[in-house]
């Protein structure tokens, strides 16, 4: 059988499209085979999801070409943030700025729309020579048992047509934490689900977010207030709130009006912000985090949040997935120049160890901090006053929490990463 590419990529996610870039400027010829037809990807549709990343992540989209398209209004600054736990009390507050020895003026993060990172990554990837992207098909089937992989699609609209048959050597699922590929691959996964919805939209306010972003943990809802540049045309300010409820409290959330909703931000936010208006629409997804049982094997591997999907409070989700992109590219360039079998486990298995190394303390230390703030019961509250204030006055703990955010855990948490 006559490949049709080295790579066949399942899922046109900033991910998936990411790693075909990165792929072609290596060398290899990359097929990404996704549902969604090509205008949407070409122009998608706001969701409300606000991305969060970090200094290596915006590096890699630099490298990649996908950073420059996109605008300044679509790029927010994160200079520090505060973590409270109950009232806003700017002095026990926990204050989160960069790690010693950053540049002056650097930023914990920077803050981008959902769909800008779809929009720009599909736009540097349709006109990548060696990236072949087969939009509006619908995957039927995929195999990774033989000399090489298989894949059969159909146009999505048409589920009756004969299937379009590709082969590589190698298939990288990219479709979603729930991701069918991943299934028929035969690879499991550990989810957990948190019983919670979160509720992403934009807010304008009044005075001015100074490069702030809050995370605010109370007994029912956690908010979160990003910063994001202003108002194009008005030049008021922006936030991205992301408020987290149990399912029946966010219902009823999603069922107020626009004002009574803004009132209940702003009342739980203390009116640090003065007063708030809802912008565009409201957005609400289920909280399911997810970590597969491997990255890779034979002729296959897992990528974004196929691999790992993240619970969002500490944002890790995206940021995750481009490591993968540059750790899975390097892996198959050094497999090349060894002269081995790019979709050979052997090959394969130097991604998997190392994404697993940097994935899992992030994953379970993301999932600790999730069950101490969500427990109303009394110790729980009271553990999680002692980290906190605990974090304020010890620096290895806080280096800890902003190695959390950051995507940088100390040696000493990269050393607890053990297999699961």
């Amino acid at each position: 059988m006559t490949p049709h590419s080295d790579v066949l990529i399942v899922g046109a996610g900033p991910a998936g499209l990411s790693l075909a870039i990165a792929l072609a400027q290596a060398g290899f010829a990359a097929t990404v085979v996704e549902q969604q037809p090509a205008d949407v990807l070409a122009d998608p549709p706001p969701d409300g999801r606000e991305i969060a990343l970090i200094h290596p992540s915006r590096a890699t989209l630099q490298r990649l070409g996908s950073w420059a398209l996109l605008a300044d209004t679509e790029i927010g600054t994160i200079g520090q943030a505060q973590v409270h736990d109950g009232p806003l009390d700017r002095h026990s507050a926990l204050q989160l700025s960069p790690p010693r020895g950053a540049a002056a003026g650097d930023a914990l993060g920077f803050i981008v729309p959902n769909h800008a990172l779809r929009r720009s990554a599909y736009a540097v990837a349709a006109r990548t020579p060696g990236v072949r992207i087969l939009a509006g098909m619908q995957v039927t089937r995929v195999a990774a048992n033989g000399a090489q992989t298989e894949l059969d699609c159909v146009p999505a609209l048409d589920g009756t047509s004969t299937p379009q048959r590709l082969h590589a050597p190698l298939l990288v699922a990219a479709d979603s934490r729930f991701s069918p590929a991943r299934r028929q691959l035969g690879i499991g996964a550990q989810m957990t689900d948190f019983g919670r919805t979160v509720i992403v939209c934009r807010m304008r306010h009044t005075l001015p977010h100074g490069g702030v972003a809050h995370e605010c943990f109370g007994y029912e809802r956690t908010l979160a207030v990003l910063p994001l540049p202003g108002d194009a045309e008005g030049g008021h300010p922006l936030c991205s709130v992301v408020v987290t409820a149990g399912a029946g409290d966010a219902a009823t959330l999603m069922a107020l009006g626009a004002e009574a909703f803004a009132a209940q931000v702003q009342a739980q936010l203390q009116h640090r912000l003065g007063p708030m208006a809802l912008v565009g629409d409201r957005f609400a997804y289920p909280l399911v985090a997810v970590y597969a049982q491997r990255f890779a094997g034979h002729r296959c591997a897992l990528l974004g949040d196929a691999a790992v999907g993240m619970h969002p409070v500490t944002a890790h989700g995206y940021n995750l997935g481009l490591a993968g992109v540059e750790r899975l590219t390097a892996a198959l360039a050094s497999a090349r120049q060894r002269g081995q079998d790019i979709g050979s486990a052997d090959a394969l298995a130097p991604y998997a160890r190392e994404h697993h190394r940097h994935a899992w303390p992030l994953y379970q230390g993301t999932n600790a901090i999730v069950r101490l703030y969500t427990d109303a019961r009394p110790l729980p509250r009271v553990l999680r006053q002692l980290v906190l204030q605990g974090a304020r006055r010890l620096p290895p703990l806080q280096s800890a929490i902003v190695g959390q955010l950051t995507g940088e855990p100390p040696p000493w948490m990269r050393a607890l990463a053990l297999r699961p």
